[in-house]
């Protein structure tokens, strides 16, 4: 490989690093091109793997200040860059590497060192949307609960503001015939 060649792969494996939330090291010894691919395919879109060279690899993880791989960087190496959820991106190298030979070394997650137990451990976790949707369920029963506790005062407040209405008019209709009686007695006592 040339000089200027390396000095490409190094920048762009650095970029790698730097625009990704969580990166694994895997070794794919054994592992045909048609397994990469297939571990490709299941990674998803926010998910790169890439073959990669140790030397410059090092050199990138170096410059992209990630020390999770020192001492990991040998034998056949591959790194999954992850863009997207970490759960589920070691949810499936995990599935992939139950059936298949792949190695999974360490990585990195939001600048935190993962050795290979605690990328399982990981992978055991459920993902951000089922979560997420938990979440959002969690929070439409408690706001549902919450509009029942308002409603029931808002519901007697409005009842009482009727019974307050229908008095203050069934007084008023008394009043007025009353008013009424004493303007026609006022009438009748200065004839």
């Amino acid at each position: 490989m040339a000089r200027a060649d390396k000095t490409a792969a190094v920048a762009e494996l650095t970029e790698e690093f730097r625009s990704s939330g969580a990166a694994v090291l895997t070794e794919y010894r054994g592992l045909s091109v048609a397994q990469i691919a297939a571990l490709r395919r299941s990674l998803g879109q926010d998910t790169s793997y890439r073959v990669v060279k140790n030397t410059l690899t090092k050199i990138a993880a170096k410059e992209a200040g990630v020390v999770a791989f020192d001492g990991l960087l040998q034998g056949p190496s591959a790194i999954a860059f992850v863009k997207g959820d970490p759960v589920e991106a070691a949810k499936s190298l995990r599935d992939f590497a139950r059936d298949n030979p792949l190695v999974i070394k360490g990585g990195v997650l939001e600048g935190k060192t993962l050795d290979a137990s605690e990328l399982t451990r990981l992978a055991d976790l459920e993902s951000r949307e089922v979560l997420l949707a938990k979440l959002a369920g969690a929070m439409k029963a408690s706001m549902a609960g919450a509009a029942a506790l308002f409603q029931a005062p808002l519901t007697n407040a409005a009842r009482l503001a009727e019974a307050l209405r229908a008095k203050v008019e069934a007084e008023g209709t008394t009043d007025e015939g009353a008013t009424a009686d004493a303007a026609a007695t006022d009438d009748t006592t200065t004839e």
